[in-house]
């Protein structure tokens, strides 16, 4: 049963108390705040949602507690959504995070979350594993590795190659397809991704290529863009990256592109959250509510409440609230719609009506699957997915937030 709203005088209450948490600092409060916010938007209550956004305003903190932190990140999409500048909002955002991209920053922030949640690692295993189940004795694999993980999958896999005594090291090349602000870190990542395969005894050939926005990021697979050579076998890693391609027709047309590979498999991990088929906008703020609630809950027990760590996951979820609540996709390169997640099954539908069926992980990557999550704090477990879904989720206390799943053509 829903708890009603906040009352506006209980809030107001709140915001003028010096220490409005100090009777129960634990009692959430957030959720029904930004609801009332979220539905004064959709009705044109431009006076009560002036007066609520000034509360949230007066309670929400980037350095607070879970709840502060949550409120104050859905305050700047409301009020990006509220003024219409949610498209300069997001542009400049991105290009100042874009600005401030190097090598030592983005590994310490990726083998920081990968120590405290296995949000990403979950992804690694479970696309690592259909990978070496479908390329297990292949002499040659071509490697076609769309995602934003900056190459940290690839050390487990090569160690995991390196280590069948009963075969040799298969030919690796593993060609990146990256966003253009990120070309000078992943020539870097080049350089250390063959300095570990040569250590591991792979061979290994490096090539990054600039992936092109949407609606043209299909055109990232085209085979002379890629160059193809005979005698090799292609695996398509996509790992947070089907959003990328752009709105509906254009993932269409990317996952096309994939089959036409003619991939002995295709991995795919992406976060299990709705906000490109949701219609209405309280239905879009409600889930973006349900996902980024649990992964701001999440962060609240992984890291520490200074955690620059913490700090930087949190401005990126900033952004992608804008993007989803306060874009519409306008300007040539339709801001926003690379923030636009769909669930498990809405992927599955596309994979399948693109040439694909579905590729099964066996016991032994489930088997992984909850050895890694061992390793973690209680809270994290498994789900196979029914129904008109396929893969594994990883849920965060029984909320799925990442699905990964593998493919291959039909």
């Amino acid at each position: 049963m829903q708890k009603p709203p906040v009352p506006f005088t209980s809030a107001l209450n709140l915001a003028l108390d010096p220490d409005p948490f100090s009777a129960d600092p634990t009692r959430p409060w957030a959720a029904d705040l930004l609801r009332d916010c979220a539905r004064a938007f959709s009705e044109r209550d431009s006076a009560n949602l002036q007066r609520l956004l000034w509360m949230l305003n007066e309670l929400a903190s980037p350095y607070g507690d879970r709840e502060q932190r949550l409120a104050y990140a859905f305050l700047q999409a409301l009020f990006c959504g509220a003024t219409a500048s949610g498209y300069h909002c997001y542009t400049t955002s991105l290009a100042v995070a874009e600005r401030a991209i190097s090598f030592a920053s983005t590994l310490r922030l990726a083998l920081k979350f990968q120590e405290a949640a296995p949000w990403t690692t979950f992804g690694h295993v479970a696309a690592n594993g259909a990978l070496l189940q479908a390329l297990d004795a292949v002499p040659a694999i071509h490697i076609v590795d769309v995602s934003d993980t900056f190459c940290t999958q690839w050390p487990t896999l090569l160690e995991a190659l390196a280590s069948r005594a009963e075969v040799d090291a298969p030919r690796i090349r593993l060609t990146v397809v990256a966003s253009a602000a990120s070309a000078g870190v992943m020539s870097e990542i080049g350089v250390r991704i063959q300095k570990f395969a040569r250590l591991m005894g792979v061979p290994l050939e490096f090539r990054a290529v600039a992936a092109p926005s949407s609606p043209r990021f299909a055109d990232a697979l085209r085979p002379e863009e890629l160059e193809l050579r005979d005698g090799e076998t292609v695996a398509v890693n996509c790992v947070s990256a089907l959003r990328r391609a752009g709105n509906g027709g254009s993932r269409d047309a990317f996952l096309r592109a994939a089959a036409a590979l003619q991939p002995m498999v295709v991995t795919v991990v992406e976060d299990e959250a709705d906000f490109a088929g949701v219609g209405e906008y309280a239905e879009s703020f409600e889930e973006c509510l349900r996902f980024y609630g649990a992964y701001f809950d999440m962060l609240e027990e992984s890291f520490p409440a200074t955690s620059n760590e913490r700090l930087a996951l949190e401005r990126e979820s900033f952004r992608s609230l804008v993007g989803v609540l306060a874009c519409d996709g306008r300007g040539p390169d339709r801001v926003g719609d690379g923030e636009r997640r769909e669930r498990g099954r809405q992927w599955c539908r596309r994979l399948e009506r693109c040439g694909f069926k579905t590729f099964g992980f066996s016991d032994d990557v489930v088997d992984d699957l909850k050895a890694l999550l061992r390793r973690y704090r209680p809270g994290w477990s498994l789900l196979p997915a029914e129904g008109d879904s396929s893969g594994m989720y990883l849920t965060w206390k029984e909320e799925p937030v990442v699905w990964s799943c593998a493919w291959k053509p039909k």
